[in-house]
């Protein structure tokens, strides 16, 4: 397994392989997925966190039942940009993940993700009990949306240098 950059990200996919989107927390692990195309994140079932090992075979099992390619993390950074003991332990966890797969990582800045993922369900009129077990998910599509986005502009990007 190897971490990489969004731009090396780019380079290494092939067309229509798909992306998770990934939102670790200390209790579960928010879950999304891409379209072939990487244009949506769609929410996926949270895992619970149980103990590492559990929760990696969880999360290679629904790599492999969807044939993901690469995941994109949240790495939860300070607002001031400075690294946390949250930051430390997402670092670990993809450390101990190489020991399982060859599957990519890509981290992705996902500062106030959460946020933004409970203004959207408080907008859909979501019940606070729901948006408590949808949280995670929408945190990891807000991540993955991110980093969709990003890919789609440094295709473009690549796109006009060819044209030029």
């Amino acid at each position: 397994m190897t971490v990489l950059t969004i731009e090396e990200m780019a380079e290494t996919l092939a067309p229509g392989q798909a992306i998770a989107g990934l939102d670790l927390g200390t209790k579960t692990i928010g879950l999304s997925m891409s379209d072939l195309g990487r244009r949506f994140a769609t929410p996926r079932p949270v895992i619970r966190r149980v103990k590492f090992t559990i929760d990696a075979q969880a999360l290679l099992d629904f790599a492999s039942g969807e044939k993901i390619a690469a995941f994109v993390i949240g790495l939860p950074m300070n607002m001031d940009g400075s690294a946390g003991p949250r930051v430390q332990a997402t670092r670990a966890f993809v450390r101990n993940m190489e020991q399982k797969t060859a599957l990519p990582f890509v981290y992705w800045d996902e500062r106030l993700s959460t946020v933004a993922a409970e203004r959207a369900l408080l907008e859909m009129d979501v019940s606070r009990a729901k948006r408590a077990e949808r949280i995670d998910s929408a945190a990891a599509s807000f991540i993955l949306q991110g980093a969709l986005d990003r890919l789609s502009l440094l295709a473009r990007s690549a796109g006009d240098e060819f044209n030029a």
